[in-house]
């Protein structure tokens, strides 16, 4: 626990404070920004520009064309035994059951369920998870809900402190607000606060289905070894340039929008670095992105289910993205989804902190 409190700290305050440092050093009124329930009437984002949508479509396609390259053109090996297979768990079942009707209950506008209409989101999620969990149950016979049952659980609280940091982040940049009942600040933050522990139980649970995927292991098993010479030197370099962006993040929120997805999860990967510990990326060393690739995918699924249980929804969030507010696949504009790839990485450097906090 100590190396655990020992990284979160110096993450939580290079979090918390780079980004009121820009804000201070533009001189606008930090006020605004701590305001709570927060509020984003006072934003003025960019239009959109066709040059800055056709860089950043460059840009991911650039980093991820390769990678999806490799996946397609996987080959399937031959393995003397077939991998082990359970039954469908009765728990998955009745997940499935719980989704079904949550689904309905979140896009339908029943006179009877009104007063619970702005609360379907929890379910909906809580469900998810148990179908996904018993899905991994299934194709590998383990799962985190069954074998490491206290470590799930744990999740559920971290993941709420997880997501109020971007909640956070957000006030410099206002890329999305929430459309919900007006609620005093008291009602607000536990009516959020539920919802936001489902996050990295999603994306966790749903990595550890893809890390079993046969053509995954095939693909990146042993893939492009990517060793540093002087990793701590890099860390410390990477670490000060990820600093630097959330205070510019606070000084030009629309040019630096984009890093708010990156920049938490370089802080994590160069702490550990820094203190000689194994991190999400040290597979990638020897060749082995297995473990990155399953979660930046966990990233990318979860997102498209959250946007698109999100578009019926009453109580739902909506998007004002600078330079790229253009076709919109649900309410996400279409590159915004490529902020969930970053995102999946992140998921796993905070559960990759809990596990080494657990072996201290």
């Amino acid at each position: 626990m100590k190396n655990f409190v020992s990284k979160w700290i110096p993450f939580s305050g290079m979090l918390l404070g780079l980004p009121l440092l820009g804000v201070y050093l533009k001189g606008a009124p930090i006020g605004n920004y701590l305001e709570f329930p927060p509020r984003t009437h006072y934003a003025t984002h960019a239009p959109f520009s066709w040059s800055a949508f056709v860089a950043y479509s460059f840009l991911i396609v650039l980093t991820t064309a390769p990678l999806g390259w490799r996946l397609f053109h996987a080959q399937k090996e031959k393995t003397g035994s077939p991998p082990k297979r359970c039954p469908f768990p009765w728990w998955g079942w009745a997940g499935l059951a719980a989704g079904s009707v949550s689904w309905i209950l979140a896009w339908n506008r029943f006179a009877w369920f009104a007063p619970f209409q702005a609360y379907t989101f929890t379910p909906l999620w809580l469900s998810f998870i148990l179908v996904v969990n018993a899905v991994g149950y299934k194709m590998r016979g383990q799962c985190l809900l069954v074998n490491h049952t206290r470590f799930f659980l744990l999740l559920f609280p971290v993941s709420s402190l997880f997501w109020w940091y971007f909640e956070y982040l957000n006030r410099f940049v206002q890329n999305w607000h929430y459309q919900v009942p007006r609620y005093d600040a008291l009602q607000y933050f536990l009516s959020s606060t539920l919802p936001f522990s489902t996050v990295l139980p999603a994306v966790l649970s749903v990595r550890e289905c893809l890390i079993g995927w046969e053509r995954l292991q095939q693909a990146y098993a042993n893939f492009l070894p990517l060793r540093p010479s002087h990793p701590k030197a890099l860390a410390a370099i990477v670490l000060a340039g990820a600093g630097m962006i959330l205070t510019g993040v606070g000084v030009y929120p629309d040019y630096f929008f984009s890093f708010l997805w990156v920049s938490p999860f370089l802080i994590m990967v160069c702490l550990q670095t820094l203190a000689g510990e194994r991190h999400i990326l040290s597979g990638i060393a020897e060749g082995d992105w297995r473990l990155g690739m399953a979660s930046v995918m966990a990233g990318l699924i979860c997102g498209g289910f959250w946007e698109m249980w999100n578009y019926y929804s009453l109580a739902r969030w909506e998007y004002t993205i600078p330079f790229v507010q253009r076709f919109e696949l649900f309410e996400m504009p279409l590159l915004g989804y490529a902020g969930y790839l970053p995102f999946g990485l992140e998921c796993a450097a905070v559960e990759n902190l809990m596990r080494s906090a657990e072996r201290s």
